[in-house]
């Protein structure tokens, strides 16, 4: 496998979906392979970067807009960034592959379905949302915008995580395509 070195992997798709543990498992992938890399996770860039941010739309543009800066920061040195944010807006995404460079940006979409991402929510977020008690959760009252052209999908309810580990760094491997 070749080197993915400055590129952004941005997961993307429904709380719960598998988000997280995937960026994860694929940076403990680069590390055994000897490449340094670094996740930005949503749920911890909440609770530093992003901590004044609630999720309004304003922000989380404001919130992918800044992971997105600061991935560019670590590619333009040379190390991988894999971020898992819902980043549930299709123009949010667009300014995010804008602001990281379309070569770098590497757009993978958790296609897990609603009812596995209910299923799996272990702090009851979506439970909460259904009864009102949270506004604005993204697949309960607020919308989620599949993208158009993922450079890879992965319905993680049915994809093994290793199989979803190689599909995510194929994809971020290959050359950047010619629209990009």
């Amino acid at each position: 496998m070749s080197d993915i070195a400055a590129r952004t992997i941005w997961l993307t798709g429904l709380p719960c979906s598998g988000k997280s543990t995937l960026a994860a498992a694929v940076g403990q992938r680069l590390a055994a392979m000897g490449q340094v890399a670094r996740v930005l996770d949503g749920d911890d860039l909440r609770r530093g970067l992003a901590s004044d941010l609630g999720f309004a739309p304003r922000d989380r543009t404001e919130n992918i807009r800044r992971t997105a800066e600061v991935a560019r920061l670590f590619n333009e040195v040379g190390i991988p960034v894999i971020a898992a944010l819902v980043s549930p807006s299709r123009d949010d995404r667009e300014m995010a592959r804008r602001i990281v460079g379309p070569a770098r940006f590497v757009e993978v979409y958790l296609s897990t379905p609603l009812d596995v991402c209910e299923r799996r929510d272990t702090k009851g977020m979506y439970a909460r949302a259904r009864r009102g008690e949270i506004r604005e959760f993204t697949g309960v009252d607020a919308p989620y915008e599949a993208p158009l052209a993922p450079a890879v999908a992965i319905d993680s309810g049915i994809l093994s995580l290793d199989l979803s580990v190689e599909r995510v760094l194929s994809a971020a491997a290959a050359p950047a395509s010619d629209t990009d």
